[in-house]
């Protein structure tokens, strides 16, 4: 019987998320796999069983150096709107610094992987949905508090934000223009204002 190779699971997946990043999952073959990760096709097989739990492993890897911080952050207990202007600026920042323009996992994964695949969608989901509720409850505390309107609830400001952070990463894959980009921010922020209600 061969012996599997051994390799770093953890550097493999994310030398695989950078590469999935860079080319979407449809235009990353195995061969391309192999490359990024410096890893034997059999040994991935026998890791990952195949492309797509090696991608489900990304996109665990992905939530991992980029959600759950973002959530932990947001839950640090910052105000409201200083806070969340924080968030967008650094992300902001990250995408016009992201010479290579890689594209968000959560954001590839939506518009090309989950009409397809029950998996990526449920990952999907649930990423969203904790993004969203941490959000709602930033929302919530500084509407409470007088920062933001409330006109809306904050579950709907909440995915309202969430759409704006992605949307970011859009439009910054198309032209990382950083003065562009935060003007988008801050009219996102104007709009949680309790002046526009009026």
């Amino acid at each position: 019987m061969a012996r599997i190779r051994e390799f770093d699971t953890e550097k493999a997946v994310e030398a695989a998320m950078n590469a999935f990043r860079l080319n979407g999952y449809d235009g990353t073959s195995i061969q391309d796999l192999v490359d990024a990760t410096g890893v034997g096709r059999g040994s991935l097989y026998a890791a990952f069983g195949n492309k797509e739990g090696l991608y489900l492993a990304a996109m665990d890897r992905y939530r991992e150096c980029y959600a759950l911080p973002l959530v932990e952050l947001l839950r640090g207990g910052a105000p409201g709107r200083e806070l969340l202007r924080e968030v967008l600026v650094a992300a902001v920042d990250e995408i016009v610094c992201d010479g290579s323009r890689r594209a968000c996992l959560i954001v590839g994964a939506a518009v090309g992987r989950i009409a397809h695949d029950p998996q990526v969608s449920a990952h999907v989901q649930s990423t969203s949905e904790m993004l969203e509720d941490a959000l709602a409850q930033v929302v919530a505390e500084a509407q409470a508090d007088g920062q933001f309107s409330e006109k809306n609830d904050a579950r709907t400001l909440a995915r309202y934000l969430v759409m704006t952070m992605h949307g970011l990463r859009v439009m910054g894959a198309i032209s990382p223009d950083r003065e562009a980009l935060t003007a988008v921010a801050e009219v996102a922020l104007d709009t949680l204002d309790p002046s526009s209600a009026r």
